[in-house]
């Protein structure tokens, strides 16, 4: 080949190639200016209309990485680049990685739906997947709880989510329930009479509704009186052993007798 030659086709290739690689540069620059630019106006708009800031971020993130692949596919194609072949080992990559990260694929999607139906927010007090306590926080993959005895605790979305969740904290109040075991011979009505009030005297004990106080059961040790007073769920364990308290109080305070079981033996004449 002639030095000619080469000098012709690098002036001609190569200044060709030049140009395409200063567009692609820039068409790279400016792509992900737009890029930023959408993602950014779609987490304003999602906080616009009070949207969990993790659904935010979540949402953004996908939005983020599929213009990009889009970019970076559409700029080999301006090279001359068959996409086609790109896109089908891609989409093989994505089956074969679905089928093996299946388990926290299915805790993401379950993220995201905890997100969007929001059956709990973080600060509730729940119970759901055998694990009782406060919501520290809603990731994509795991929700962390705090339990009543200071344990953080990561339950998994899908386990979570497939479960029956109890959300303590979306009624204004809980019922606490306690029972009153009397003794035999204590009249149950005046211990209801005094019960009411005392219950009703404990602190964060809701007036409405108003604490139930009824004759419950008879059992061989005496009548059985249901306790309930309504309290909000921050307050639940202090009204649950101030009323533990009032019972034992107002016993003593009655002279009320400790409830026994008693047996009656009778000796049958031979």
């Amino acid at each position: 080949m002639k030095i000619e030659d080469v000098q012709q086709f690098l002036a001609t290739t190569g200044a060709e190639l030049a140009i395409k690689v200063v567009a692609a540069i820039a068409f790279w620059v400016v792509g992900r200016w737009l890029i930023g630019r959408v993602v950014a106006l779609i987490q304003t708009a999602m906080g616009r209309n009070n949207v969990d800031p993790t659904l935010t971020k979540y949402m953004g993130s996908i939005v983020a990485v599929t213009l990009n692949i889009a970019l970076v596919l559409g700029i080999l194609g301006y090279f001359g680049i068959q996409t086609t072949s790109i896109a089908a080992m891609l989409a093989g990559a994505g089956v074969a990685i679905g089928v093996a990260w299946s388990g926290l694929l299915a805790h993401f999607a379950a993220g995201a739906f905890l997100l969007v139906l929001r059956p709990f927010k973080v600060g509730d007090f729940i119970s759901g997947a055998g694990v009782v306590g406060t919501v520290h926080e809603i990731g994509l993959f795991a929700t962390t709880l705090v339990t009543p005895d200071n344990v953080m605790t990561v339950v998994g979305n899908n386990k979570l989510f497939s479960d029956n969740i109890q959300n303590f904290s979306a009624l204004p109040v809980r019922r606490v329930d306690r029972i009153a075991q009397l003794a035999n011979g204590v009249d149950p009505l005046d211990a209801i009479a005094r019960l009411k009030a005392a219950v009703a005297a404990i602190p964060n004990v809701a007036a409405d509704p108003a604490p139930e106080v009824t004759l419950l059961d008879f059992r061989l040790e005496g009548p059985q009186i249901a306790v309930r007073p309504y309290t909000h769920t921050d307050h639940y364990w202090q009204v649950w052993f101030d009323t533990n308290e009032a019972i034992v109080r107002v016993a003593n305070e009655a002279g009320w007798p400790a409830p026994a079981s008693t047996h009656r033996v009778q000796q049958l004449p031979s």
